[in-house]
Parts: structure tokens; sequence; C-alpha cells
């Protein structure tokens, strides 16, 4: 068995390069659920990219670290495996977070594949080394899978439970912490040997060539990092509702604005305006629209498509094909099988409004659930 240790400069900055990569893709993915089809899919490609990435970038800045009395390399094909396989689990983990329902049972899942992806990286990484071969057994592999699991549905659990710039730093910690822990419990459980075997699959890297590889990768994270942070902690300064960034995606069209008088109402003849923020809720009735507002119930001239257009700005939501709402006013929220229910306490006229499956996750999100 071969002695190593460790150099303390990269510990410490294999533990900044997971949380810098956990914050960029779980801030980044914020608000993905409210994008269309397309734009969530390339929102949660690149989040799976940069935590995936994160995870691989990681392991082999704690691997430059390792220091052994033999000269070692990596096989050049298992190493590139080794990142595909992160990016591809967690991209799994976060296409169920964005396109199925979020329940409880979503987070759990999402958290295992994460932890598992984790584990596989590493691994599939330890796997790569030439002229070193690791020794490990069962159990030690299963210890660092219990530790990796654990942290991953935890991270997963605290940052998607309530999507709060606090919650996502937490999650982002615990993210941080899982890939680290489980790299470290991995290695300290795992003994090097000498191995004469220098056939691998694809060319071999010196750390040389791999720490040129991981700078390029850990740059484009810290880039990522930047660019994802200033809208963090940018609008706190200023005082306005933080964005993320998908606010820097374009729209396909330009957005209808609302009137300056407000959201117009016929009574008894003539035309009022009404402020979108004491509206509770709006139903379609057939081309025109009924808006509750306290004990009221007010016929408005707009469609529910065009009343959803222009007041999307002002945060109102489509909860079913004949009905908005807005969040600010929900006093309850019921979650049934497959669809839920909007309470209201406030609005006399109307005590509770569908939420037809395919809105249920935008609702959630909007209430913070």
């Amino acid at each position: 068995m071969l002695d190593y240790s460790h150099n303390a400069w990269l510990v410490a900055a294999s533990l900044a390069v997971a949380l810098m990569a956990g914050f960029t893709g779980l801030y980044l993915t914020h608000g993905a659920s409210k994008l269309d089809n397309q734009r969530r899919k390339f929102i949660v490609a690149l989040a799976a990219v940069i935590l995936g990435g994160g995870i691989w970038s990681m392991h082999f800045v704690a691997m430059l670290g390792l220091q052994l009395p033999i000269l070692f390399y990596y096989d050049a094909l298992i190493t590139l495996i080794s990142a595909l396989v992160a990016i591809l689990m967690v991209g799994l983990a976060l296409l169920l977070l964005h396109f199925r329902p979020r329940t409880m049972h979503t987070i759990v899942g999402a958290g295992v594949i994460v932890g598992l992806g984790i584990v596989v990286m590493h691994y599939v990484g330890m796997a790569g080394m030439e002229l070193c071969r690791p020794v490990y057994n069962a159990l030690d592999v299963v210890i660092a899978t219990v530790a990796s699991v654990v942290l991953s549905v935890l991270a997963i659990w605290v940052a998607y439970d309530n999507r709060t710039q606090r919650n996502i730093l937490l999650g982002t910690v615990c993210f941080g912490l899982a890939v680290f822990t489980m790299h470290f419990v991995a290695t300290g459980l795992t003994d090097f040997v000498a191995s004469e075997n220098a056939g691998g699959a694809g060319p071999a890297l010196n750390n040389q060539v791999l720490a040129m590889g991981v700078t390029v990768s850990v740059f484009l994270i810290c880039g990522a990092f930047l660019l994802t942070g200033i809208t963090f902690i940018g609008p706190e300064a200023g005082g306005a509702p933080a964005p993320s960034a998908l606010d820097s995606v374009p729209d396909p069209e330009p957005q209808a604005t609302l009137p300056r008088a407000g959201i117009p109402f016929e009574r008894e003849g003539q035309t009022f305006f009404a402020e979108p923020g004491k509206i509770a809720a709006i139903r379609a009735e057939g081309h025109y629209t009924i808006l509750y507002m306290g004990a009221e119930k007010l016929f408005c001239p707009w469609s529910i498509t065009e009343a959803g257009t222009r007041l999307q700005p002002d945060g109102f939501l489509r909860t079913h094909r004949s009905y908005l709402v807005n969040p600010k006013h929900v006093s309850s929220f019921e979650r049934h099988k497959d669809n839920g229910t909007c309470y209201f306490d406030g609005t006399d006229a109307l005590t509770k409004v569908p939420v037809s499956r395919s809105r249920l996750t935008d609702i959630r999100d909007a209430l913070g659930l």
C-alpha cells in the first residue's frame, strides 16, 4: 500500500468549486418552471452541464492535490466518461424536478439520482488511474454512497421545497458538502497500490495535461457563478425583486402592457378601472370575464386570454382554462392527486378556484411551495 497525503490548498479549492457550481446550477433554474418547454429544456440542460461539470471538476481538483510517492496517469476516455455520467445523471434529476409535479417523492427521487451520480462519477474517475490502482471493497462503496445520497437529498429538498434566496443558498451549501464529503470519505476508505498496467481505453493524461483541462472547466464555472451571482445580490441593494439568470433570456414576442388606468370594469352603464393588486381572481364568462374584488363580482370587457397577457407582469397566473389568480390573495392551497385548489378568505363572492394538472407546478412555485 502506498502512503499518500493531500495538498491543503487544492482541497480548499475543490470545496470552492463545488459550492460555486452548486449555486450557479440551483439559481439558474429558479423560475424555469414558468417558461415554455423549449426554453425550460435549454435552462435545464445548461444547469446540468454546470452541476455535473462542477462535480467532475471538484473531483479532479482534489485528485490533483493527491500526493503519491509514484508517478501516475489517467485514461483520457474513462476520464471523459466520468464527466458525461455526472452531467447525464444530474440532468435526469433536473428533468424530474422541472417537468413533473414537484411532490416529495419527486424531490427525494431527484436527490437520490444526484447522489448516485456523484458516486458513479467518483468511482469511474478513479478507474481511469494508470500505474496506480485504487483498492476498496463493497462496504467502502456503500458508506460513501449513503453519505452522498443523504446530503444530496437534503440539498434538493432544501433548494426546491421553497424557491427563495435563502433556500437556494442553503441548498448550495448542502450540494457542495455532498460532493466534497463523498469524495473524501471515499478517498479515505481507499488504498492505492502501484500497478505495472499502463494500458487503457484511450490516450494517457498526466497531471499537467489534466490540470489544464480542469483549469478551463473551473474558469467557466467561475464565470457562470459571477454572472449568476450578480443578479442574486444586485436587487438586494436596490430593493427590487430578485430576478434569476432566466431574466436575460428574451421573450419570443413583446408583452402587452396594462393601461395606466387599471383593469376596466362596468357598473351601471359606466366604465371604471380597478387596481390589479386589489383583484383576487378573474373568471372567463364567454368572450368576457368576471373580476372578483372583495365582496364584488365585476363585469370586465376583456377576454380571459387578453387579461392573462396584460396581467402577467402583475403576477397573475392561469390556474385553469377559465381562471386567472393573483397569488397574493390566496389564503391556502390544497393539493389533490392530479390537481389542486386555491382558497380565498377575503373574497366573499369567490371562495376557491380549481388548479389544473398542467398549471400545478407554476402555482406551487408562485406560492413558494
